[in-house]
């Protein structure tokens, strides 16, 4: 069987797309889709649901530019009530933001209270329910017999009986 090779010139539209944004995203806001994409995991399980970086605001050298790279400050928007945990763990987040560029490019985070948008995230899978609610699950899906439809149902039925999360 023969190998197929991409043609010259080929590019995948993320690449294209990408190459577009970024120029633009760096001089309005200072950031990159590289960080926009792997925000939830620089964030962590714990804020990526409720946060989202805004832009970096790099600090202006006025003509003394001794060659060196100074770290600027990150602009997140946060939802409600969670902004006072980020401002508890704000230290932690600037070193994983840190850890992710691979230089200290972040010094400090300003956070904005705003409504975060949910459309493109991925929700969080719920943990498994415990005691009466499993029991409760297990019973309603008797007699189910397609794994598929089984699996569908459990995932509902996980995600409703699950008692609901303080904020």
């Amino acid at each position: 069987m023969a190998k197929s090779y991409p043609k010259k010139g080929v590019s995948q539209i993320s690449e294209i797309a990408n190459g577009i944004i970024d120029p633009v995203l760096a001089r309005r806001a200072g950031i990159s889709t590289a960080l926009l994409g792997s925000w939830d995991e620089i964030a962590g399980e714990d804020f990526a649901d409720c946060t989202r970086p805004e832009k970096i605001a790099w600090p202006r050298t006025d003509g003394f530019d001794d060659g060196g790279h100074r770290p600027g400050v990150l602009t997140v928007a946060c939802e409600g009530a969670r902004a006072l945990f980020l401002t508890h763990a704000q230290g932690e987040l600037i070193a994983r933001i840190n850890g992710f560029f691979g230089f200290p490019a972040v010094r400090q985070i300003r956070i904005v209270q705003k409504p975060v948008s949910q459309a493109s995230r991925h929700p969080r899978k719920p943990p498994p329910l415990r005691g009466e609610a499993a029991k409760r699950l297990e019973t309603m899906m008797e007699g189910i017999e397609s794994e598929a439809l089984r699996q569908a149902v459990q995932r509902l039925g996980t995600a409703v009986l699950q008692k609901k999360r303080k904020v």
